[in-house]
């Protein structure tokens, strides 16, 4: 009966491929029939150390749940802002930085309108362009991962774009943007949007440089870092004449209590958790080391709290399916720009002593 309603979907939305998430601990715990305790979780980006030591006890003793949050998220970007060095009037707070993405793109992008991004990237700024039905423009990387800045601005020009989006960290690749290629693509006639997200364990942030230029965006996030990632809280870092349009569309109560409330905590230990991402970084080039000294493994060198290998001995798909039924999981990639390559999430250092073990064990 339902089916004679079909017409009334946007046929572009019905043709639409949905993004494929990364599943939590107990679902993956029942489909392969291994104990929580006994996965070894590296398909995500998410942070082994979990988030900031007070936070649970935070979180237990906040007594407003009841209550709406605030519409405005005044204390989260009061608090925000000497951490990052913006003023709070170029702040705005999302249910993760991904509602900051659809945010853009809905004040932005019109049907047809042009939205360029470079893979290997993000799988959310292709699908949030589909979902406003824009145009999704890719711009190849380098053969290594590097983007091509005059191929950038050649697209750009011809489509008449209105956004760029360019992770810095990349995902899933762990390279920055230069920040020369950052200043040439601020010339350009478009909004420049740098997300972030993987920041703290990097060298490269251009957050100072919102509001010197009124065409770049800087994206944030608490999933990373801060180990928040279940409880979905990013921020973006907007130019004053664009942020207030954000705020004209954006849902009164996006940001929960309970999120609120973490990052809160989180900033006041934001030494722990900073002390944390280094461990992290550290870990991340031990790891790398140990994968080079594999003869069926390329690891590239990353800036994130990932590693991007290609497999040069046998199938990736097939090593991804081996490592789970041992309990190790990782992220394994079909597009042509990433074909034949796993991504490795940076956890503990026994962690990894399994994962290598477990490598080297399947002729790695």
């Amino acid at each position: 009966m339902s089916s004679i309603y079909t017409n009334l979907l946007r046929p572009d939305i019905a043709a639409l491929e949905a993004y494929t998430p990364i599943q939590p601990f107990d679902v993956l715990s029942e489909k392969l029939g291994i104990p929580i305790d006994q996965l070894i979780k590296l398909d995500a980006n998410e942070n082994p150390f979990g988030p900031a030591p007070g936070v649970a006890q935070a979180l237990r003793e906040f007594p407003f749940y009841s209550i709406y949050p605030d519409p405005d998220q005044a204390r989260l970007r009061r608090a925000i802002s000497p951490f990052i060095g913006q003023p709070v009037e170029r702040i705005i707070c999302g249910n993760g930085s991904d509602e900051i993405i659809d945010l853009l793109m809905r004040v932005l992008i019109q049907p047809g309108d042009a939205v360029v991004a470079c893979p290997p990237t993000f799988g959310m700024y292709s699908f949030n362009t589909g979902v406003v039905a824009g145009r999704y423009i890719a711009v190849p990387r380098t053969a290594g991962f590097e983007i091509d800045v005059e191929a950038i601005a050649a697209a750009v020009l011809s489509s008449g774009a209105k956004l760029i989006f360019l992770p810095s960290p990349n995902n899933p690749t762990g390279n920055n943007v230069a920040r020369e290629h950052v200043k040439q693509l601020l010339e350009l006639p478009v909004i420049l949007v740098l997300d972030e997200a993987y920041a703290e364990f990097s060298d490269g942030s251009v957050a100072e440089w919102v509001g010197q230029h009124p065409n770049l965006v800087v994206l944030r996030t608490f999933s990373k870092w801060a180990g928040l990632a279940g409880l979905r809280i990013g921020y973006g870092l907007v130019p004053e004449w664009l942020i207030e349009h954000l705020w004209k569309i954006k849902p009164p109560y996006n940001t929960n209590v309970a999120a609120e409330v973490a990052v809160l905590q989180s900033l006041a230990e934001a030494a722990i958790l900073h002390a944390r991402a280094q461990l992290i970084v550290a870990e991340r080039e031990r790891l790398f080391v140990a994968l080079q000294a594999l003869d069926g493994l390329h690891p590239f060198p990353s800036q994130a709290n990932f590693i991007l290998c290609r497999v040069e001995r046998g199938d990736a798909a097939q090593l991804k399916q081996q490592l789970a039924q041992r309990g190790i999981l990782v992220r394994h990639y079909r597009t042509p720009e990433l074909a034949n390559c796993i991504r490795i999430s940076i956890g503990l250092a026994q962690q990894h002593d399994t994962v290598l073990a477990a490598l080297r064990d399947l002729g790695m």
